[in-house]
């Protein structure tokens, strides 16, 4: 089990906790290993970072408080390269050399660095950016990462740095775009993405954080969000519609609760929308027909009940539409299955009891997509027996005296239900974690197999890299509903370098949403234009 050490405690109780033995044992392996990185290396990684946090504390201001054996004029420069070779010397692992020219004064040249002249000072060179995408390097991020304040753009995706995301970097007034995910890193949410005060693209999926969702992330004016795959478990804030961001991605968590009212406060911004595999109940809310441009909606592998409702015509330009493992019931209407540019609309594994001409899948009434196995209807194969459709058709859920409970409450009045098949539980991380390199996948999905329960969508295979094993499962009894598809999202933009080919441990999976996410343009322009 993955140690996760409290941010807030004093460092020492970690020291007297791991003992030097530890420390020494932990040391052995980690200039050892090549690509795979224990719980128990993690957690020495961890609890050397929060040593350091505890010994430097805050980082000094002046940069004359500073001793370094080199001359460097620009004193900007000079700070970044107090900082690199702080990281430098906080990283266990670097199996492919991706920092083994991070020596000398010259940080500009440092692999993975990128310089520009200052928006403030044409005169002079500062570290404008920082890609270590997918180098595999095993560490921490140590507190002089501060000291970066002319960074606008941070990239250290599919590494495996561990420990939590120091306060320090709240200093980096110009960060643009956060793109931690795919590490090992621990906690409840990193407030300090929420005092970063340029940044606009914050993705922190694949790590291990945990806890609740902070309502002030959706006031903050991001326009992309990236938080599935982690361990989140508090209910949606009542605020979630305050966001403007145009991409939200907060599936396989454990969110609970109902869909604000407030989703329709997205109208005018959201354009893809992925709640997926999270423990989510009670009706859709009519505002969600709101969601006017919004290409990607999936709601599927939750507990919503109740009917669809007639306000999801306004979905007009919806592509991707996914409410399928759910309790919803009713009739699903042609209006739904004729939307102008619908592609794939899944509404399996429910309780529906009716569905319009439109919506049976191979009508000629329709172009999309459409799958309805697993629900109460007549006449069509492989739907459920009367015996498992009786409980719920016969006692339909009431949505327009239903209310959703506040992000406060614990429970909502709407009448119970039979809980649905119980999701198949994520093994856990093994000794030697595989994750995926995000690459951007076709525009669609193409169509399931007919002799497969709940088939993930067909793509051209990306190649792995060191994180989390997708999960493995055994083909699931008539009374288990089928693990839920895997999450991708785009790749950050800015500049990408070519590593040599890692490890793989483990079949890529196949994407599903984020389909087309594009932040603005890295700062390497004068002016970080």
């Amino acid at each position: 089990m993955l140690v996760h050490p409290l941010p807030d405690l004093p460092a020492s109780l970690y020291m007297e906790a791991f003992g030097h033995s530890l420390l020494l044992f932990s040391l052995y392996f980690l200039s050892h290993f090549s690509s795979a990185l224990s719980n128990l290396e993690a957690a020495s990684i961890t609890h050397r970072q929060l040593v350091a946090l505890s010994e430097k504390g805050d980082i000094p201001d002046d940069d004359d408080d500073f001793e370094i054996d080199v001359t460097i004029v620009n004193p900007r420069l000079r700070r970044a390269y107090v900082a690199l070779r702080a990281w430098k010397k906080a990283m266990y692992s670097d199996p492919h050399n991706f920092t083994s020219n991070w020596i000398g004064p010259d940080v500009c040249d440092y692999h993975g660095v990128f310089c520009t002249t200052a928006p403030d000072d044409p005169s002079i060179n500062v570290v404008a950016g920082i890609d270590l995408n997918g180098a595999d390097i095993a560490g921490y991020l140590p507190p002089e990462l501060g000291l970066l304040t002319d960074v606008a753009l941070l990239h250290i995706n599919s590494n495996r740095f561990c420990g939590i995301l120091p306060q320090n970097i709240s200093r980096l007034k110009l960060l643009h775009e956060l793109d931690a995910s795919n590490n090992r890193f621990v906690g409840p949410f990193p407030d300090v993405a929420l005092r970063l005060s340029s940044l606009k693209y914050l993705d922190l999926r694949f790590n291990d954080f945990e806890g609740t969702l902070p309502s002030t992330l959706f006031d903050k004016d991001l326009d992309a969000i990236f938080l599935n795959d982690n361990h989140f478990s508090s209910q949606m804030p009542d605020n979630f519609g305050n966001s403007k961001a145009s991409v939200i991605v907060i599936a396989n968590n454990k969110i609970r609760g109902c869909i604000p009212s407030s989703i329709g406060e997205m109208a005018a911004t959201l354009n893809e929308l992925v709640l997926m595999n999270n423990v989510l109940s009670g009706c859709l809310p009519p505002e969600i027909g709101l969601l006017g441009n919004a290409t990607v909606v999936d709601l599927s592998w939750n507990s919503f009940a109740g009917v669809l409702p007639k306000s999801l015509e306004g979905l007009t330009k919806v592509e991707q539409l996914d409410v399928s493992h759910n309790l919803l019931t009713g009739v699903v209407p042609g209006t739904l299955c004729r939307l102008p540019t619908l592609l794939n609309f899944h509404f399996s594994y429910n309780f529906f009891k009716g569905e319009a001409a439109e919506c049976v899948p191979m009508s000629t009434k329709s172009t999309a997509v459409v799958a309805d196995k697993s629900n109460c209807l007549a006449e069509r194969p492989t739907q459920k027996s009367a015996k498992m459709c009786a409980p719920v058709v016969s006692r339909p859920v009431d949505c327009g005296r239903s209310k959703c409970g506040s992000s406060s409450s614990s429970s909502s009045p709407m009448k119970p239900v039979p809980k649905p098949s119980p999701k198949p539980s994520t093994p856990p991380r093994s000794e030697s974690p595989v994750r995926r390199v995000r690459s951007p996948p076709p525009p669609v999905y193409s169509p399931p197999p007919p002799s497969v329960h709940s088939p993930p969508p067909i793509y051209t295979p990306r190649p792995p890299v060191q994180s989390l094993p997708p999960p493995v499962y055994s083909p699931p009894s008539p009374s288990i509903r089928p693990p839920p598809r895997p999450i991708h999202s785009p790749p950050p933009p800015g500049h990408h370098h070519s590593l040599p080919p890692l490890p793989s441990h483990s079949q890529a999976l196949p994407p599903v949403g984020g389909l087309s996410y594009a932040s603005p343009p890295p700062p390497f322009n004068p002016g970080y234009d």
